[in-house]
């Protein structure tokens, strides 16, 4: 067996413990399914040389990045807005901080729009529940939320949508590791082709949000670029 053979099987190995800790944790049992396939090399190459270039948008005398690896209720996003309102508040604008958002393992979902959140069930499968309603959400209630969704004791109405952090200079990027292994368990509870349903949640991202090759190379890179680490569930 030459070299490649060897690293395309320890890749094979490694990412199959991945799905096997996955369940473990929680997720349903998986149908064999093949990640090395469904993230070729040539592909990865290409995620990673575009979040890199996108790595180096980071700017910003005060810089974070929060970590996100599961539904924290409206914490994710509070934190980052309330990041930027004691720095402005300390002497630092917004134009001045540097936010950098990481959607990985279980927080995903907050990357996609509402029409996936209602067809996939994702309240339900990431134990995602509405702020308003309280029970499994339906919608991505962080994307474009109507005025008054959301208030903080103390302080009020807050801008904490997606949408309105981007407007204010966040940057948000989601794994690629984590939407291959978790639209796999959707397809497969589904009978549906992975391949045909990891598709359909790429197009679904939201605008403005990067795919990176995994949350926790986000993390680092973001770590690298000089982000103090913020872990936000």
């Amino acid at each position: 067996m030459n070299d490649n053979e060897n690293g395309a099987t320890n890749r094979r190995d490694f990412l199959g413990k991945i799905i096997a800790g996955a369940t473990i944790l929680g997720m349903p049992a998986m149908v064999p399914f093949d990640l090395h396939a469904a993230m070729p090399q040539e592909h990865m190459k290409m995620t990673t040389n575009t979040a890199d270039a996108w790595m180096n948008k980071i700017t910003g005398k005060h810089r974070m990045v929060l970590d996100v690896v599961r539904p924290n209720e409206i914490f994710p996003f509070a934190w980052s807005r309330v990041f930027l309102l004691t720095n402005s508040a300390t002497g630092t604008p917004e134009k001045d901080c540097g936010v950098v958002v990481v959607l990985r393992h279980a927080g995903i979902p907050y990357a996609m729009k509402s029409e996936l959140w209602e067809k996939y069930h994702f309240g339900e499968m990431f134990k995602a529940d509405d702020p308003l309603t309280k029970a499994a959400s339906t919608r991505n209630p962080f994307w474009e939320p109507k005025a008054g969704d959301f208030s903080v004791p103390g302080i009020g109405n807050v801008a904490i949508g997606i949408n309105e952090l981007q407007a204010s200079g966040v940057m948000f990027c989601v794994c690629n590791m984590a939407i291959t292994v978790y639209s796999a368990v959707a397809a497969q509870q589904m009978s549906l082709d992975p391949a045909v349903v990891k598709k359909e949640w790429m197009d679904g991202i939201l605008p403005g949000i990067q795919v990176v090759p995994s949350g926790v190379w986000a993390v680092g890179r973001a770590q690298e670029k000089k982000c103090a680490y913020c872990y936000a569930g």
